[in-house]
């Protein structure tokens, strides 16, 4: 058994009532997993004044899935999270919790937990007492909430820290409290919005793998905001591409990296060389080569073919060029090479070779298939 069905068996383990009535460990307090609630919005649209920040957004996600919405910035993904939370009314379309459409129900009651990225921890008042407050305003009785609070810091790593205020934590022990915060109360969904964006790198990418952990354990529901690429495709079970206020496509981080919908898709999500080609009816012309197209492409013509740095290879003979730049990436390397045909192309490729500035050599495609676009 992995060590992540290991601990979801643990935690249903510890969920279940033992005899008297009494539960026993985490799940006193934290919902065990595979209770997430199923969400759904169709056709959501928001005005600003005249302003249209979604265009008819249709999101379906299934109970316990872990989905990010991820876009530049000003696309509409907070909004989409806002507007799932109740924090913003929608000017059309529904919102549905396990079947029920919550778009008149008030934010307190329609059972999800949120995360943000500013902290939003209350200074004056502990770090228990900081997570006991969504209890407190339930009014859950004063026992009920320290075992519950203690448990959900226990959850995040932070079971010694409660008698600390916020002004004595580090910033990613901060989040972890607001993590413990949104626990506690036993949401269904939970919805993150860029919680770890302040936070530095290696936090960042140790808290977001705790999030995951604690997601896939506990079986929540989870939507969320982020515009980091790296964050979304390592967390997510699927990713929402979001631009202008659509979703430009939604699949597995597999998927979109590997079958780009759109142009937009292919350029954002990873790195892509983007060249001229002629489409000519599933063949894609670039570069001397003829490769397949992935799946579906405009009508045969000009196209701009999107190449990936690793279907491009250093080789023996082939296209001629020059070598601009190599940068070093810990496990890889990539080097900017510039083709005697005057185009400039990346190459991803192992660490040990070190092309140097100025040097002769010669790449070729691999034969993958490529996405393609209408040339503009």
């Amino acid at each position: 058994m992995s060590s992540i069905s290991a601990r979801t068996a643990t935690t249903r383990q510890m969920g279940k009532r033992q005899p008297g009535g009494r539960e026993s460990g985490l799940g006193r307090s934290l919902r065990p997993a595979g209770e997430g609630a199923g969400v759904e919005l169709r056709n959501v649209v928001k005005y600003y004044s005249s302003q249209r920040a979604l265009n008819g957004v249709n999101l379906s996600m299934a109970p316990g899935e872990f989905v990010a919405l991820l876009g530049p910035s000003g696309c509409g993904k907070t909004t989409v999270l806002r507007a799932l939370s109740g924090l913003e009314s929608v000017s059309e379309g529904h919102i549905e919790i396990d079947g029920v459409d919550v778009v008149n129900t008030p934010v307190n009651r329609r059972d999800i937990g949120m995360v943000f990225q500013a902290y939003s921890l209350f200074p004056h008042m502990t770090v228990t007492q900081n997570v006991e407050f969504g209890l407190r305003m339930r009014r859950v009785d004063a026992a009920s909430r320290r075992r519950r609070a203690s448990e959900a810091l226990d959850m995040v790593g932070l079971g010694t820290f409660g008698g600390r205020y916020a002004h004595q934590l580090s910033g990613g022990q901060q989040q972890r409290v607001a993590l413990a915060r949104a626990l506690v109360t036993r949401p269904r969904v939970l919805l993150l919005d860029e919680p770890l964006s302040a936070l530095d790198a290696k936090v960042r990418v140790q808290l977001r793998d705790e999030i995951r952990r604690i997601q896939t354990e506990l079986g929540i529901t989870t939507l969320f905001v982020t515009h980091d690429q790296e964050e979304a495709l390592a967390v997510a079970d699927r990713v929402a591409v979001m631009r202008e206020g659509n979703i430009e496509q939604i699949g597995t981080p597999e998927d979109l990296y590997t079958r780009p919908a759109t142009s937009f898709v292919a350029t954002f999500i990873g790195l892509s060389n983007a060249i001229d080609a002629e489409l000519v009816g599933n063949e894609v012309r670039v570069l001397n080569a003829a490769l397949p197209l992935l799946g579906t492409g405009p009508a045969s013509g000009a196209v701009t073919a999107y190449i990936r740095p690793e279907d491009v290879s250093f080789a023996s003979s082939g296209l001629g060029a020059t070598v601009v730049a190599s940068s070093f990436l810990g496990s890889l390397r990539r080097t900017q090479v510039r083709l005697d045909s005057g185009e400039l192309l990346f190459v991803q490729h192992d660490v040990q070779l070190r092309p140097a500035s100025g040097e002769r050599v010669f790449v070729a495609l691999r034969g993958v298939p490529v996405a393609v676009d209408a040339r503009q």
